[in-house]
């Protein structure tokens, strides 16, 4: 008994106290070992031994972006821009994502555009702030905002659009089992929605002209 008890706690104290309330990794694989149970099969098999420690790793990787600040990638911006005062569009940033309804994986690209007014920021970061968004519990329209209201508020350009373009395995692998259906989720601010010229030169180097309607609610 006495052996058992030192078992467990050199278990907890290996994963360490839990921070805010969030389970330790122990419990973590234990609710893995639940779910394959509840599926009709033996965590305890020889092939399922260490599924729940790779379950857990890959949550880690998956939903990182909980241990990210959107903004910081976006900090470090540059004034010396020779003047440039045209659109800057970066398109096709691939993601990864996973639904909150269902955890099915969100796979696609997003787009995104933004009319500077005196500072510009590395193309790189902006990769990274729909990484950091993507890596979360997530529906597609609420990301699209998320991504557009983030560059808006901080580089405070004339203008910000964000569209998404992305299939949903909730959708192809369950329910109703529809594939190569895309959704496709904009957000135009600033600038691009006021002014149809420039969103169309938006959704013309993106190859979606004429594809979006602001007054719908785009």
């Amino acid at each position: 008994m006495d052996k058992m008890v030192n078992v467990k706690r050199s278990r907890a104290k290996s994963s360490g106290p839990a921070e805010s309330g969030r389970p330790t990794r122990e419990e973590a694989e234990d609710a893995v070992r639940v779910l394959i149970r509840w599926a009709g099969d033996d965590p305890g098999r020889e092939g399922l031994l260490a599924t729940p420690g790779r379950v857990v790793r890959a949550y880690e990787e998956w939903f990182a972006g909980y241990k990210d600040h959107p903004r910081d990638y976006l900090k470090r911006t540059f004034e010396e821009t020779g003047g440039y005062d045209e659109v800057v569009v970066l398109r096709d940033i691939r993601f990864e994502s996973h639904c909150e309804h269902h955890m099915a994986p969100i796979i696609g690209r997003v787009h995104i555009g933004y009319l500077p007014r005196n500072r510009v920021v590395g193309i790189s970061k902006l990769a990274r702030l729909v990484e950091v968004y993507a890596r979360r519990l997530q529906i597609q329209e609420k990301m699209t905002a998320e991504i557009a209201a983030c560059v808006d508020e901080v580089l405070k350009p004339h203008g910000v659009a964000v569209v998404a373009e992305a299939t949903h395995q909730c959708m192809t692998t369950r329910g109703i089992h529809k594939s190569g259906v895309t959704m496709v989720t904009s957000r135009m601010l600033g600038v691009f929605r006021d002014h149809a010229e420039t969103r169309q030169e938006f959704l013309a180097a993106i190859g979606m002209r004429g594809a979006i309607n602001v007054s719908n609610g785009g």
